[in-house]
């Protein structure tokens, strides 16, 4: 096996997309650090990855900075920020404390990523949050990730201003609605507020897009393989968007 010469770090690494993330990245001979809370799940991933570096921290806490860079055995192409946050509900109901917690780990989790690593980062280096749909088209549904993701797509600019000197370049991927077990979550929150089934809700979201399709982790893990290439400089600061054909605002 050839000889690990850079790494990718994935924060959510045991989800639904992360899972497919490290896959790939091993794949293209990558090193990989996987960071999630549960040291169970890492262990779990590692027995199928051996060459895997699991790292149990937890992204909404500054402890998880020093973990993080203590992990890191050498120089770092990639971070993805990937973690999950609660359902918390629609944004008549859903408590302060929750909104508050999304934002945290969405947008004060990456900055600790990024902190945690900077000392690793090389020029070409690429800094990468996964965000949402619901980012960029609100719904009254989901408040947690919208206002979580809508601050992202701003923290992702100023982190492409501020390492833009080093050569460093930060990208925001913003998936659609995928079938994952979160989904079903949010969709049976929706239901009950909406007085009916959640087969009904899936459906409803199934229309949201133009080409009636979730997104899928496969196409999440494609696009940050893009963002690998030399060229994918140019897109320093913005948005790749893989919703599905959701979107309906411009830009």
């Amino acid at each position: 096996m050839a000889q690990v010469t850079e790494y990718v770090v994935v924060v959510g690494a045991t989800g639904a997309f992360g899972t497919v993330m490290v896959e790939r990245f091993l794949a293209r001979g990558l090193g990989v650090i996987a960071v999630a809370r549960s040291a169970a799940t890492l262990e779990a991933l590692a027995a199928k990855h051996p060459g895997l570096i699991a790292c149990a921290a937890d992204i909404a806490h500054d402890a998880s900075i020093a973990a993080i860079r203590a992990a890191l055995p050498g120089p770092v192409r990639m971070v993805v920020h990937g973690p999950g946050v609660s359902v918390g509900g629609g944004v008549l109901n859903i408590s302060t404390a929750a909104l508050v917690d999304a934002v945290n780990i969405k947008v004060g989790g990456l900055l600790r990523l990024v902190r945690a690593v900077d000392g690793h980062l090389r020029p070409n280096s690429r800094l990468v949050a996964i965000g949402g749909h619901y980012g960029f088209e609100p719904t009254a549904y989901a408040a947690a990730a919208g206002v979580a993701n809508a601050a992202l797509v701003n923290v992702v600019r100023q982190l492409s201003l501020a390492y833009g000197e080093r050569g460093i370049t930060a990208h925001l991927v913003a998936p659609g609605p995928a079938d994952t077990e979160r989904l079903h979550r949010v969709a049976a929150d929706r239901a009950r507020l909406q007085n009916t089934t959640v087969d009904v809700v899936l459906a409803g979201m199934l229309d949201e897009s133009s080409i009636h399709a979730f997104t899928e982790p496969g196409q999440v893990a494609w696009a940050l393989e893009i963002l690998l290439a030399p060229e994918a400089s140019a897109m320093t600061g913005s948005t790749l968007m893989l919703d599905a054909g959701r979107r309906r605002g411009l830009p």
